[in-house]
């Protein structure tokens, strides 16, 4: 069964077309600057309210940021750099014990190329 293509625009019936347009059109210079200036200190009105309403909801937010957050969660040290310990090496080779791989990023060439040919896996390099 096929899908039926979606319908796009005003839905039939709709008595709402253009009313806007057309009295703006029918209106004079003198109307028209009038109704330009009550619509730009109404976006005023509209943007002021918005912008208090919006920080005293920051306000808050930044009362409560600094009272719970900061006595829960430590700082971040600046730069971004930790303390983070190395991890310790998972594989070992067969043939030369020196050479040991975390098992983090790409499979190092040396184990690559003991396995290659034999029936070797990663599993076979696990240190015990």
């Amino acid at each position: 069964m096929a899908k039926k293509a979606k319908r796009r625009g005003r839905p039939p019936g709709s008595k709402n077309r253009g009313s806007l347009g057309n009295s703006v059109a029918e209106m004079d210079i003198g109307q028209l600057r009038k109704h330009i200036d009550g619509l730009q200190n109404l976006l005023v009105k509209k943007v002021s309210e918005q912008r208090a309403h919006l920080q005293s909801q920051l306000a808050q937010l930044g009362g409560y940021g600094s009272k719970k957050a900061s006595a829960i969660v430590p700082a971040a040290t600046p730069g971004g750099k930790g303390n983070r310990a190395k991890p310790k090496p998972k594989y070992q080779s067969k043939k030369d014990k020196s050479l040991k791989w975390t098992g983090r990023g790409v499979t190092p060439v040396w184990m690559r190329e003991e396995m290659r040919d034999t029936k070797l896996t990663k599993d076979d390099f696990l240190i015990k």
